[in-house]
């Protein structure tokens, strides 16, 4: 089994197990807390990361940690040592990706991802964001980027589907047309 699709079993299960305590964004917030942690901290973060130490030494590094962490979720503790136990912690980013995507589409969020020549201001934003809402029907966070090389106009991703409007993409299709008449 691949690392993404162990990641991706493992985050269904904890999303299912979460929804049935009825908290499933505390579950979030206590398991990007721990990623913080982990992301913050260069040597805990290669002790997680590295396979050649022992899952007897991450448990118990992971239940230390833990300990003092009261308020972390009895859930999240679960899988945190149980990771931990197999030898697993480094699938904890691509865990935490995957159990987020499945909490927005349990909240009914979308994520669009908006590609533009110059950075946006956040009337723009806020602009394209209500316009998104609206064509999709669902709530919708931007990730805005800048791709210098578009000329003008943007290129916006909400899941799988590509809306190219873009400068540099209507020149190329302007090109195409001469170049076959």
């Amino acid at each position: 089994m691949t690392e993404q699709a162990a990641a991706t079993r493992y985050a269904r299960a904890l999303f299912e197990v979460s929804l049935d305590s009825g908290d499933p964004q505390r579950t979030d917030r206590d398991l990007k807390a721990f990623q913080e942690l982990v992301d913050g901290h260069a040597t805990l973060g290669h002790v997680v990361r590295n396979r050649a130490i022992s899952p007897v030494v991450k448990k118990a590094i992971v239940a230390a940690i833990l300990e003092r962490t009261p308020k972390t979720a009895a859930v999240v503790k679960r899988l945190l040592l149980m990771l931990a136990e197999r030898g697993r912690l480094h699938l904890l980013p691509a865990l935490l990706g995957v159990y987020r995507e499945r909490l927005m589409d349990h909240v009914g969020v979308v994520r669009a991802s908006v590609t533009t020549a110059e950075p946006l201001d956040r009337k723009r934003v806020s602009s394209i964001n209500q316009r998104l809402n609206s064509a999709t029907g669902r709530q919708v966070t931007i990730e805005a980027s800048v791709d210098e090389g578009l000329v003008g106009g943007m290129v916006t991703q909400i899941g799988g589907t590509v809306f190219d409007g873009s400068l540099a993409h209507h020149l190329d299709r302007l090109k195409q047309r001469f170049l076959t008449a």
